[in-house]
């Protein structure tokens, strides 16, 4: 079920059926680099989590992770949305891509689209993002988004400082 497209991509919610590439993304070192190990080791801990976390953000909430596929194949390329954090007094946006699309502006224009559904038809307030200081690549895309660096803080049962843009 789409959500919407951009030129590019289709957004749509993800389902079961998107474990094996939801498995791939996260068990890609970038990604345990700069967002963590999230548990998923095996294509029924990515589908536990797909329900766990997905799946329920989109029950409880209007907001959540998305798909992000190619309009021209269909492929899943990765996901973005956005996401209520403990610790964090506003929405934040966040996106990862499967390592053969990046550097090609798809992170760009799922962002692009998602950060403004949030604020025209869901009406929120704001749109904060986090990144890693050293996750070049996504500070660059956060700045092209219009966002600029707060200051840096540390979320609840994390040990690491991380930066804050709004």
């Amino acid at each position: 079920m789409r959500l919407f497209s951009t030129e590019r991509l289709h957004i749509r919610k993800i389902t079961l059926k998107d474990a094996t590439c939801l498995y791939e993304l996260m068990n890609d070192k970038d990604w345990i680099q700069n967002i963590g190990d999230r548990g998923v080791h095996s294509i029924a801990d990515a589908e536990e989590y797909i329900t766990n976390k997905f799946l329920r953000s989109y029950k409880e909430s209007s907001i959540g992770f998305y798909a992000l596929t190619l309009k021209s194949t269909q492929n899943f390329i990765g996901i973005a949305g956005l996401i209520d954090r403990d610790g964090l007094d506003f929405v934040d946006i966040g996106f990862g891509l499967l390592p053969k699309y990046r550097g090609l502006g798809y992170a760009f224009e799922a962002t692009k689209a998602i950060y403004d559904h949030g604020l025209i038809n869901l009406e929120l307030e704001k749109i904060i993002a986090i990144v890693d200081p050293d996750n070049d690549r996504s500070i660059s895309i956060l700045k092209k988004l219009g966002l600029s660096l707060e200051k840096m803080i540390q979320l609840p049962d994390e040990n690491k400082k991380i930066m804050l843009f709004s």
